[in-house]
């Protein structure tokens, strides 16, 4: 979004206990009660139908603490101070994180939204899981994390088709600038993936207070015969007034039954023939895809506002509707139909009103080209007589104000106008005749009405792309103050057009044209003829492919006066067929070509007209293939520059210009459809702008074929003139797309704004920029032969670090990161990928360095994308992995003869932290073993040998019997190694090996680490064996586990070459059994004792768990160096220096997300006198002392908390020391945990010791542990007093002998070792822990 508006406070204090109600016509609520006040007259029945119940019961909940009279609720209008009085009327007042008035982002409730379903597909109010990723939104619209709420469709239909309803409560009073926004997101409709089953168990949830069951019966009335089908019509009715009501036709040719019941009908579904049940809108009981539906319910019918295009796309999308003027209360209904086993799931977000309240009274100071209202506000004196009730008591459109001017409505006919013979032509209509498919008019414009009558183009299939239908005027008399103004219908197609001329002796005078699709509403359009002959008015229509165009209330000022002899103006013979067959267009030097070839970067006609007005232009000779798709009153145009000194634009430029359209909407403009493009095409433009901070440009990509549009450029005003060339990059579409601009500036404040010199720069399809072969990178002079896909707003950001790190090459340089928190970004994947790489013979090591940190980050996965092959995943890694940089590597494989891509990509299934990347090389030759294997990405490597051979799989798709979920992703998708040790499989003494690649020694002492699993009732044996020169050790033997869990073994190498590591497994005659392997891992050192680690080289198997349901965030690991991104202390316990390394945890993250951060150890066997030590940094505000540091046990027996200390102020690195004793088998758990929140603070770890069979007792070295807080303060104020004494008594000898002893340390910024317990020294108004001096320190 180019724009967010001030914030909006909070709501207002809670209003008190109801004390009376305030009864105007009808009834409102004055303040909370949950019962509704009394209807005296009984003027509403209850809706008895799921669409079509424009009125609710008046006691609808609406918090109105200032007594407004019910025709001021909801009626976009603050009338009380706090605005109480408009909340929960499908808004609330404001949100506070969009910052926008009239929104309802379901962040603090439903905002009076309500499912209205009639089955048990329905509407619920829920949230995203990271646990369901691929299914649904992976976040919300709003905050963009799974911590935002929205509508969601649940339990979608299996056998028959259904629909879910949502209904407003009722609203008051639309202006006719109404405008209203919706974010939704559609998934899993295509393929019918998900068979029926919704989202309950992937999403949280919260039911309606009604329990779903109010207004889910409906009414069915005969309404006839359908003309196109001659099947009955049936439709739905509600109980108005105690009186039945006929409402839009719903088409179906079962029969329905109506059961009579005490204050109305009751509608029982009946299935048809077919098995259709009532209900459903007319023409759906066919279609093959969900379709969502914006409608809107009033007097007494359902009109449709909007609904969703054939294809749709990834994410989240927009959708925006124009209700018009609407002089009554109505209703919004949103609906998703679909078909069975489509399995389709739709969220719903941010709904915002814009312009929706009608101007306040009042006296205005009216210039010169204005008129006033009755309720006393100017308006333009052009907008009076319109057809448009602006000033919203219909004052300006006034019977005797108007009666000079002559409207055609087409109501009765076509009044004056005349249509032109062949085909195609207008043809009057309605939209009930016409049906609900996408693009055709929902209804008029006359009287917002299903049955009201409009002029359409039809079908054009016969006569070509280049025929238009022609309507024409009588003969005028020639004038200089005729104009007619009409409303226009463009949607569906990106190619239909509509043009205004007058024409004069067979001469044709073009006037205006609009070109494109304008949306699912009707624009205002104007425009004056100024001639000095008798002319026509011609109105010529075109339709795209799936298009429509319509025209309606056609109005002709006084000043337009018929000729009263014989006419002498005649049109021009009707055009016929076109040289060009449809879907050709044609060159300017005569031939055809497909109309695919036009703007695709390339020349096709021999002159190279089909790339002339394709949007690269410098607007000398006109607009160049841009056209204007304003609605609203700014509209883009070609005009001449009036200020010689301007350096930005000189000449013709394309500036923002007051528009004729009734909304109040941003201009937009758009290029031809133009692609595909290649990877690196880019839009360069001059621009510029003058105005105030709430004025802006952008540049955005639409697809064609999904709608979908991407943010691409923006440059928001400041006071100021700002101006330049910018290089807009578009990336690469495979798809026809248009080029937007989109421009909002107060043209009444001498704002402007305006581009000029347009060009595309390497844009061809098959465009290969220079170094585009280049894979070996370090960032440091750009990216390389790499690019970023502009596909989504997630993106690689090329940066020095922004508080999240140094680069890897020099640690002052450049790479390559993405940040999930980045405002407004919502896409799912950021790719960065390499241009077309020519076919390799032979494999390809391509490593790099990696970095994964923060408390909740997701995915980095590396991908081969082989030419005419789905993508393969090479390499991934999942969750932190510390503040510190990795090495990885993949090996790409030969690719015969295709072309191939890489592609980096970063998945948006974790919202707190960054990745990056540096430091690329690809060189010959297939890469070494992978010192870390998840077996996400495949076996790295590892050979299975023996019949009954080790298999890669998960649980979810594997097909041999194993662990429930991997130890890496925690999860049933989650891959690993298992063998089946069955009789079946392994026979008793049989064994299968996994033999690893070769390992290079590269350290004395090399540790490998595995994590492996063992079926319970005999589940055979996993020997470990390492192999050096031909001779294979035996190094570890397991046969049995304890528990179901994943266990941690390691072994230390000291090898003397080349060496791998074997797992064998043998069998041991049992029915069934498993033994699994997960997370291979080899680093340099010997290994640590099991739960020991000082973190230097890795976290020796400490992790956080993954399992997203114990709403927990990850601990991270990183050295001193201080990032302002990740506060934490400045050197760590091991070798007291910036770049010693330790685990933290940054509390400010805690809240609703997660209370908690666990880091758990292995799982280790009973211990009965055990102990563990560990070091500790805390840095919590007393006053948020809520926070907490625990140590605890857990196993089968249960969760025991052993150690506790309350958050305090940093004290320095501290010690702590806990008896270890557990019957069975446990693991260590430190956990950071709050009551409330925030807590800004830091935890961090470091030096954990766990020791069996000795005790804490006998320890060589026990720390301290920390006295508490009490006695600790009145330590220091006894020390501070012995310290004044000690000062006044001892002399200036006396201090340089203390000096000499070493009694005064250095502070802990200045030492390079240890913290310790004693020597407790003050500097300011802190308390400094110093080292224990060594022998022969120098201080």
């Amino acid at each position: 979004m180019p724009l967010r508006a001030q914030r909006i406070p909070q709501q207002g204090p809670k209003p008190g206990s109801p004390d009376e109600c305030h009864l105007q016509d009808t009834c409102a609520l004055c303040h909370l009660p949950r019962a509704p006040c009394p209807d005296p007259r009984g003027l509403f029945s209850p809706v008895v139908s799921p669409i079509a119940g424009t009125i609710l019961p008046s006691g609808s909940m609406v918090v109105n603490s200032c007594r407004s009279a019910a025709e001021q609720l909801c009626n976009f209008i603050c009338d009380c101070s706090n605005c109480s009085d408009e909340n929960q009327c499908g808004y609330l007042r404001g949100s506070a994180v969009l910052g926008t008035p009239f929104t309802c982002d379901f962040e603090e409730g439903d905002c009076g939204w309500q499912d209205v379903s009639t089955s048990a597909y329905r509407w619920v109010r829920g949230r995203a899981s990271l646990a369901t990723w691929g299914t649904g939104p992976h976040s919300d619209h709003t905050v963009g994390t799974d911590l935002g709420w929205f509508m969601v469709t649940v339990s979608p239909p299996a056998k028959t088709m259904a629909t879910a309803w949502l209904r407003s409560p009722v609203m008051r009073e639309a202006a006719a600038t109404c405008e209203i926004r919706a974010w939704y997101h559609l998934s899993g409709s295509g393929e019918g993936a998900h068979g029926g089953h919704g989202w309950a168990s992937g999403y949280q949830t919260r039911g309606s207070d009604d329990g779903g069951a109010v207004g889910r019966a409906g009414v069915i009335c005969p309404h006839g015969r359908d003309r196109a089908t001659g099947t009955s019509t049936w439709v739905l009715a509600i109980l108005l007034a105690s009186s039945m009501l006929c409402k839009q036709s719903w088409r179906d040719p079962g029969v329905p039954a109506l059961v009579p019941r005490a204050g109305g009908v009751q509608f029982v579904p009946m299935p048809s023939a077919k098995g259709h049940v009532l209900g459903l809108p007319a023409g759906l009981n066919q279609t093959e895809r969900p379709l969502l539906r914006l409608a809107m319910a009033y007097k007494d019918e359902v009109v449709g506002l909007w609904q969703s295009p054939e294809r749709g796309g990834e994410g989240w999308h927009q959708l925006v509707a124009y209700p018009g003027r609407i002089a009554e209360r109505f209703q919004l209904i949103f609906s998703l139909t679909q078909p069975p086993t489509c399995g389709a799931e739709l969220a719903l977000d941010d709904i915002v009103f814009r312009n929706c309240g009608l101007q306040e009274p009042g006296q205005q100071v009216c210039g010169a080209e204005e008129s006033r209202c009755s309720r006393g506000f100017c308006l333009a004196q052009h907008r009076f007589c319109d057809g448009t009730d602006d000033c919203g008591d219909g004052s300006d459109e006034d019977a005797t104000w108007c009666k000079s001017f002559t409207l055609c409505s087409f109501e009765q006919n076509l009044c004056s106008w005349e249509v032109a013979a062949g085909q195609p032509a207008w043809e009057r209509n309605t939209s009930l005749n016409l049906g609900t498919a996408y693009g055709i008019p929902t209804r008029d414009h006359s009287n917002n009405s299903r049955a009201g009558f409009f002029l359409h183009v039809g079908s054009t299939s016969a006569m070509g792309a280049s025929s238009p239908a022609r309507l024409s005027s009588p003969t005028f008399q020639a004038t200089n103050s005729c104009s007619l103004v009409l409303y226009c219908h463009l949607h569906g197609s990106a190619t239909s057009s509509l043009s205004i001329s007058y024409v004069t002796n067979s001469t044709k005078h073009l006037v205006r044209e609009r070109t494109g699709d304008l949306g699912s509403c009707w624009v205002r359009e104007r425009v004056d003829f100024n001639t000095t002959e008798s002319f026509k008015v011609l109105i010529e229509g075109v339709t795209g492919s799936m298009g429509t165009v319509a025209i309606d209330d056609l109005i002709l000022s006084p000043g337009c006066v018929q000729e009263q002899e014989k006419p002498l103006t005649t049109l021009l013979n009707q055009v016929g067929a076109g040289p060009c067959a449809a879907e050709e267009v044609a060159c300017d030097s005569g031939g055809c070509i497909a109309t695919e070839l036009a703007c695709d970067f390339a020349e096709t006609c021999a002159d190279g007209s089909d790339e002339k007005r394709c949007g690269a232009t410098t607007f000398e000779a006109g607009a160049g293939g841009w056209h204007d798709v304003s609605v609203g009153q700014l509209r883009w145009g070609v005009q001449r520059a009036t200020e010689p000194a301007d350096t930005v634009l000189i000449g013709a430029f394309l500036a923002l210009q007051a528009g004729e359209g009734q909304m109040v909407a941003a201009a937009r403009a758009r290029t031809p459809l133009l692609g595909p493009s290649g990877p690196a095409c880019a839009m360069e433009m001059s621009y510029r702008i003058h105005s105030s901070p709430q004025g802006f440009l952008t540049i955005s990509v639409v697809d064609h074929t999904t709608g979908i549009t991407h943010l691409a450029w923006h440059m928001q005003g400041h006071g100021g003139t700002a101006g330049g060339r910018v290089h807009v990059p578009l990336g690469e579409r495979t798809r026809p797309f248009q080029v937007e601009l989109l421009g909002l500036v107060d043209l009444q404040d001498s704002a402007s704004a305006a581009i000029d010199n347009v060009t595309f720069v390497q844009c061809h399809l098959d465009m290969v920029p220079p170094g585009a072969t280049a894979l070996s990178c370090n960032f440091e002079r750009g990216m390389c032969g790499w690019y970023q896909d502009q596909s989504s707003d997630f993106k690689w950001v090329r940066g020095t670090g922004q508080g999240q790190g140094s680069d890897h090459t020099t640690g002052l340089g450049y790479f390559m990161a993405v940040d999930p928190t980045a405002p407004w970004s919502r896409g799912q994947r950021a790719q960065l990928v390499t241009y077309r790489q020519e076919p390799i013979a032979a494999p390809h090591c391509l490593s790099f360095w990696y970095r994964l940190a923060g408390p909740q980050i997701g995915t980095l996965n590396l991908k081969l994308q082989l030419e005419g092959v789905e993508e393969t995943v090479l390499w991934t890694r999942r969750g932190t992995q510390g503040s510190v940089w990795h090495r990885g590597w993949a090996t790409l494989p030969a690719t015969g003869r295709r072309q191939y891509r890489v592609a980096f990509e970063a998945l948006r299934d974790g919202f707190l932290g960054d990745m990056a990347l540096d430091d690329l090389a690809l060189t010959a030759g297939p890469c070494g073993a992978e010192l870390s294997c998840s077996f996400e990405a495949g076996a790295c490597g590892l050979a299975a040998s023996g019949q009954r051979t080790w298999l890669r799989q998960s649980n979810g798709t594997g097909t041999t019997a194993g662990p429930p979920a991997d130890h890496t992703t925690g999860t049933a998708t989650g891959h690993y190694m298992v063998v089946s040790t069955g009789r079946d499989s392994l026979p008793a003494g049989h064994a299968a090996a996994l033999t690893s690649q070769p390992y290079r020694p590269s350290a004395p002492a090399q540790c490998l680490a595995f994590w492996y699993q063992l079926s319970g009732r005999t589940p055979g044996f996993l020997g470990v064996f390492v192999e050096q020169s031909g001779v294979r050790r035996k190094v570890m033997g397991i046969s049995t586990m304890e528990g179901d869990a994943w266990h941690r073994g390691h072994v230390t190498v000291r090898p003397d070459g080349d060496w791998q590591a074997i797992f064998e497994a043998v069998g041991a005659g049992g029915n069934h059994g498993y033994i699994a392997l997960d997370d291979l891992h080899v680093s340099d050192g010997a290994c640590p004792e099991p739960a020991s680690c000082d973190f230097e080289r890795d976290m020796c198997g400490w992790s956080s768990p993954l399992d997203p349901h114990l709403h927990s965030f990850a601990w991270g690991w990183k050295s001193g160096v201080p990032l302002a991104k990740y506060p934490s202390p400045e050197q760590d316990h091991t070798l007291g220096t910036r770049n010693g390394h330790y685990v933290h945890f940054d509390t400010s993250v805690l809240g609703p997300g997660g209370t908690t951060a666990r880091l758990e150890s292995q799982h280790l066997p009973a211990a009965a006198d055990s102990c563990l030590q560990f070091w500790y940094h805390m840095d919590i505000p007393e006053h948020l002392s809520c926070g907490e540091l625990r140590v605890m046990l857990h196993s089968v027996a249960g969760q025991r908390t052993v150690w506790t200390m309350v958050g305090h102020r940093s004290q320095g690195w501290r010690g702590g020391v806990v008896p270890v004793r557990s019957p069975s088998e446990f693991q260590i758990i430190f956990e950071v945990t709050t009551r409330r929140w925030p807590i800004e603070g830091t935890v961090a770890l470091d030096d954990i010791v766990y020791s069996t069979g000795r005790g804490c007792h006998s320890s060589q070295e026990v720390p301290m542990e920390e006295k508490s807080s009490g006695s600790f303060v009145a330590e220091v104020v006894l020390g501070l007093l012995l310290a004044v004494i000690t000062l006044a008594l001892v002399a200036a000898g006396g201090w340089y002998w203390l000096k000499r002893r070493g009694l005064v340390s250095a502070t802990p910024a200045e030492s390079n070792t240890p913290q310790g317990f004693d020597n407790i020294t003050f500097r300011d108004d802190k308390v400094i822990i110093s080292p224990v001096p060594k022998e022969g320190d120098e201080n």
